[in-house]
């Protein structure tokens, strides 16, 4: 591994953070491969990357909620880059609505894509992991899967069920040398969010005690710090990073 260029898979990558934690890995010195699901937005975000001089950035499309889909996926890397060294599972999708009003296609959806997602990347690159000893594997849940939102049972059960995954994943590989965490990000200004009415983000912000925003950049950072070779002592652990809206 010393000799390789270590390689990143960062699903949901063509994101609003989801690009903010490729560019962070890739000036760490990542080759970084940002999954995506939509191949025409994937080519012109590629063009993008590179034109801004992210060279060591490249794309991969993948059914996440397919296992078999993952696991050729994982071994496709493998085979052109070199083995998974660092895991950011970043996708995710929402389809809200309350309880009663709630279809199965709408709770399934949200479960396959944001949660089944992550133990099929997971059980893809850990044998790869286990067999270099060593591997980062970072999941990015949210601030309301710690404190529940109405309207979204589907969503808050599946990144609250991250975590349990992160916690029983990390016992079982604290002593082979990779580490297992979960980022909880709150309001971060992404285009969707930017998008909602101004009146009603200004209220949104009020509510945020350091009255702003998160930035896609600061959870960047926060993921590149946690898939460094020197952070091995934090693992099983959840960070929230939402500008102190929930403390718990």
């Amino acid at each position: 591994m010393a000799n390789q260029v270590p390689v990143a898979w960062v699903t949901g990558g063509t994101g609003g953070i989801g690009t903010a934690i490729c560019r962070s890995l890739a000036d760490a010195g990542y080759l970084v491969v940002a999954g995506y699901n939509n191949p025409d937005k994937a080519k012109t975000w590629l063009e993008t990357q590179q034109a801004d001089g992210y060279q060591n950035i490249t794309i991969l499309g993948v059914d996440l909620s397919d296992h078999a889909a993952c696991l050729e996926a994982a071994r496709e890397i493998q085979e052109k880059h070199g083995p998974v060294s660092v895991l950011v599972n970043c996708a995710g999708i929402t389809r809200d609505g309350t309880m009663k009003k709630m279809a199965y296609e709408q709770w399934y959806e949200v479960i396959d894509t944001n949660l089944n997602s992550v133990f099929n990347t997971c059980r893809s690159v850990i044998e790869m992991m286990l067999e270099n000893s060593y591997g980062r594997i970072i999941n990015i849940s949210s601030i309301n899967g710690r404190k529940g939102q109405f309207g979204q049972v589907n969503y808050a059960a599946a990144k609250a069920g991250m975590h349990g995954l992160t916690m029983s994943l990390a016992q079982e590989t604290a002593t082979k040398g990779i580490t297992v965490n979960t980022v909880s990000p709150g309001y971060i200004a992404t285009d969707m969010i930017m998008k909602i009415p101004e009146p009603v983000r200004e209220a949104i912000r009020e509510t945020i005690p350091v009255k702003r925003y998160g930035t896609p950049e600061e959870i960047g950072r926060l993921v590149t710090f946690l898939a460094d070779k020197e952070s091995g002592f934090i693992t099983g652990a959840n960070i929230d990073i939402n500008g102190g809206q929930f403390m718990g």
